[in-house]
């Protein structure tokens, strides 16, 4: 999935990737505008608890919105994995309940490491029809209250089950063979991706939410243990639990709240593309994130040079280099 957003002339374009080819949008229908947003703190091996987690960061959110829990109409939940390591589906009634929404619409969203993504287009697409002025969407995911195994095999479940999960295939092994074939056909280093890893470690160091708040180096990042050749440690993300969630609107007065500048999504796009790597003609060439990337743009009828910050996925060193590539 990827989402412009409009802040006063500063422009940003947001990738939830692997996994996704966009669908055209036109654009029209009711202005889309982020009227609030809540985090809670990245953990790990805390066991909050889901419920805890995503009802606390719907709860910031409306906050921060200034509104109560009686605005909002529906809820859109992004999860992956909480029937699998914890046995509790049903997300969208779970933190509407935690969070104090009565009553109202909520549905759970599953699109791999792009569920927070999807629920974000789910709102979207809920406002901008009419259907609804005011909705929630929540991303909340708990991973470190299991065994890694369990978690990694979960993980795994998003790959083509069939011919790569159930042979043993994982995440890491999967973006290690993607991570192999681009070191092989432009003749990179391991070295030349650490700046991915660098620039995540440098951003956690200020963010008040994150659990990591350690910088690194090149020595450090290229000293680092191997997992699956060639990903090292911090190549990787680190399984982690948390939850955010941000108020979307039409509603004028709900726009500026506390006087500050109005957010809006300016384009929307989704879809998808082949699941198995080794079905695609082409690797290294994310179709997917091609798609939705130009047509959110194509709606936000922004260019590339419009764009003044770019946030990209980067659960993986390797995937981020070809989020970027591929988005243009």
């Amino acid at each position: 999935m990827s989402t412009v957003m409009s802040l006063r002339g500063a422009r940003t374009i947001s990738s939830a990737l692997r996994g996704t080819r966009c669908i055209s949008s036109a654009g029209g229908g009711h202005p889309v505008y982020i009227a609030g947003q809540g985090l809670v703190n990245v953990t790990r091996k805390q066991n909050q608890g889901l419920a805890v987690m995503g009802g606390d960061a719907i709860k910031n959110a409306l906050k921060d919105a200034g509104i109560d829990a009686s605005v909002p109409q529906a809820l859109y939940v992004g999860n992956m994995m909480s029937g699998m390591l914890s046995s509790q589906q049903h997300m969208g009634a779970l933190l509407a309940n935690a969070a104090g929404l009565d009553n109202i619409e909520c549905a759970t969203v599953e699109a791999c490491c792009g569920s927070g993504g999807g629920a974000l287009r789910w709102g979207y697409m809920a406002v901008a029809s009419g259907i609804y002025h005011t909705v929630v969407v929540a991303g909340v995911e708990q991973m470190t209250h299991t065994e890694t195994a369990t978690t990694t095999l979960g993980l795994a479940t998003a790959s083509d089950w069939a011919t790569e999960g159930s042979k043993g295939a994982t995440f890491v092994s999967l973006n290690g063979i993607l991570m192999d074939l681009y070191m092989k056909t432009y003749g990179t280093k391991h070295a030349d991706f650490a700046q991915f890893a660098l620039t995540a470690h440098e951003n956690g160091m200020t963010a008040e939410h994150a659990t990591l708040k350690k910088k690194i180096d090149l020595e450090t990042y290229e000293k680092a243990r191997m997992i699956t050749d060639p990903i090292q440690l911090f190549d990787a993300s680190p399984m982690c639990d948390g939850a955010a969630a941000v108020v979307l609107t039409s509603r004028p007065d709900l726009i500026r709240h506390n006087g500050r500048a109005a957010v809006r999504i300016a384009g929307s796009g989704a879809g998808s593309d082949l699941l198995a790597v080794a079905d695609r003609p082409e690797p290294l060439r994310l179709r997917a994130v091609e798609k939705s990337a130009a047509d959110a743009l194509k709606q936000a009828k922004m260019g590339h040079k419009d764009i003044d910050i770019f946030e990209l996925h980067d659960a993986y060193s390797i995937m981020a280099c070809l989020s970027l590539e591929n988005a243009g």
